[in-house]
């Protein structure tokens, strides 16, 4: 059973700065990403790491967010800079093993004034 457990979320004000963490249940040098689904939208990708630890970023975080990982710790992070209102959503951990997608619980960011 693979688990994730996300942390770091929480209310930010705009301009502001969050880390989440993801910590894995088993060994992280895998495919990952950071998802988000803000309130009557469709869950959107937010950035990926390559199994090798190449990342990606959507159009809309690029320059602001940074994915990086811990390998000894299997935890995978998102660093978050420079918050939008429009960041604001439910962030999820994916890992992807033996061709499946597991999902974490989700943690709330929301950047208001």
């Amino acid at each position: 059973q693979v688990q994730l457990v996300e942390s770091g979320g929480g209310l930010v004000q705009p301009g502001g700065s969050l880390r989440l963490s993801c910590a894995a249940s088993i060994g992280i040098m895998r495919d990952m990403g950071w998802y988000r689904q803000a309130p009557g939208e469709e869950r959107e990708m937010v950035a990926t790491m390559t199994a090798g630890g190449n990342p990606n970023y959507a159009d809309s975080v690029k320059g602001r967010f940074t994915i990086s990982r811990d390998i000894a710790e299997r935890t995978l992070y998102l660093q978050m800079n420079s918050l939008k209102p429009e960041d604001t959503a439910v962030y999820y951990c994916q890992i992807r093993s033996l061709g499946q997608n597991f999902w974490g619980q989700g943690t709330q960011v929301t950047v208001s004034s």
